[in-house]
């Protein structure tokens, strides 16, 4: 493979599986093969915003496309992976659905007349599990808005038979435990900072070998804390810190990933804007 072709590799925005992303996914297969019931369990997956929700979301609708069944002159589509709208607007996401779908809905129409619609295109399409992403967005809203959406999402998937799944920043998850009817049919898993453990350290190794540098990296005890100090354990500045480490290694000709690349390395967000506390990297 040419060099270009290997920077636009580690460039490129694709799936570099890790043990706590298979975990969630494994419980996702888990709902999908299910067999179907009136009231299917869902799932509430919540963490720090950049720890990889939206990421394992994007995933888990890439194993189950759509696919046509030519023979029936029918198009199945397992999984509907939607975001959130920026507040708890019916209206809009039912719009929203409708346009993902290849469905919209021209002209002024009423919430019911939305519903009908998008209830129909559902049914047909066999669907299994909805995803919402940015579950949060609804925290825009006001209590009263809050509820009305909640309640929408729960009257979906009873009417399809489908496994309700939502992704949202820790803030969302007292929003969604207030709608108690809907917070007894989602089991919750929570994704948490990345910490100076075993596991950590098995991501590290695991972005590296994805890097398919041509020489083995051996990083220190001192460079594993250095990364997580500098992204503060979240995950998406973890993989980008990884990836700018195997660019600089792949154009300089290094072709690993040193000790004194990891303690150089400037971090390209502002210090300002960090969101979570950094951690301190012990004196050796």
């Amino acid at each position: 493979m040419e060099t270009n072709e290997r920077l636009d590799l580690v460039r490129s925005d694709r799936w570099i599986a890790f043990d706590r992303a298979n975990i969630v996914l494994n419980r996702l297969t888990s709902l999908m093969e299910m067999p179907r019931q009136s009231r299917m369990p869902g799932l509430m997956v919540y963490g720090s915003s950049g720890i990889g929700k939206t990421m394992i979301a994007k995933r888990m609708e890439s194993l189950y496309p759509t696919q046509y069944e030519a023979d029936i002159g029918v198009t199945q589509t397992p999984i509907l992976l939607l975001q959130a709208p920026p507040a708890p607007d019916e209206r809009r996401f039912y719009q929203h659905i409708l346009a993902s779908i290849g469905a919209p809905m021209w002209g002024r129409h009423t919430v019911s007349e939305l519903e009908v619609r998008a209830l129909s295109h559902l049914r047909d399409m066999d669907l299994k599990m909805i995803m919402i992403d940015e579950v949060h967005n609804l925290l825009a809203g006001s209590y009263r808005e809050q509820r009305r959406f909640l309640n929408m999402l729960r009257f979906l998937a009873n009417d399809l038979s489908a496994s309700l799944v939502v992704f949202g920043v820790n803030e969302a998850v007292d929003a969604i435990r207030g709608d108690e009817q809907l917070a007894r049919r989602l089991d919750e898993h929570f994704l948490p900072l990345w910490e100076d453990d075993i596991e950590f350290s098995r991501l590290i190794q695991t972005l590296i070998a994805a890097m398919q540098l041509e020489r083995g990296s051996s990083l220190s005890v001192h460079s594993l804390r250095t990364i997580l100090g500098m992204t503060g354990g979240v995950t998406s500045r973890v993989f980008t810190m990884v990836k700018a480490l195997a660019i600089d290694a792949i154009e300089t000709g290094e072709e690993r990933i040193t000790d004194e690349a990891v303690q150089a390395w400037q971090p390209i967000w502002a210090k300002h804007s960090w969101s979570i506390r950094r951690q301190p990297v012990p004196a050796f």
